[in-house]
């Protein structure tokens, strides 16, 4: 349950126990997701400008305005991930968002490949910049965009 639904319920009536232990484990979670969210903010540019050297180097070939297109979504994506950690919301959250969206521009023009190579490299770099447990709350939305975005 989403704490924007608990707070809304709060109009009417106060809350359960058990919608007050879910309000609690928001508050006991919002350091860690606060603090992997300003890493991400923090290394936004370093991380989009290595992706984007990856795929230069990778698909040379690559249409100058589609890297663009590509790296300006993903930059989209970390952007909105770092905003369901702050809610703390799950994988819908994007995909009504932003995903949608993207989903389309990157169809449109024929993106999929270009995708691919920017979230392999993301993956592969994403262990560098952030712990285990950073990783773990922030690698099931990055997911979500990949898989979104690709197949």
């Amino acid at each position: 349950m989403r704490v924007a639904d608990l707070l809304q319920k709060t109009e009417d009536r106060f809350l359960s126990p058990e919608e007050i232990a879910v309000l609690s484990d928001f508050v006991r979670g919002m350091p860690t997701r606060l603090q992997v969210y300003k890493k991400l903010r923090d290394r936004e540019v370093p991380i989009l400008q290595t992706v984007a050297d990856q795929v230069e180097q990778e698909l040379p070939s690559a249409d100058a305005a589609d890297l663009e297109k590509s790296i300006s979504s993903l930059m989209l994506v970390l952007r909105y991930c770092g905003m369901a950690l702050l809610m703390n919301s799950d994988e819908a959250f994007l995909k009504q968002r932003i995903l949608r969206w993207l989903e389309q521009v990157s169809t449109a023009y024929n993106l999929r490949r270009i995708n691919e190579v920017i979230f392999r490299s993301l993956n592969q770099l994403l262990p560098q910049e952030f712990s285990s447990a950073e990783l773990g709350l922030l690698q099931p939305l990055i997911t979500t965009a990949q898989v979104t975005l690709i197949y």
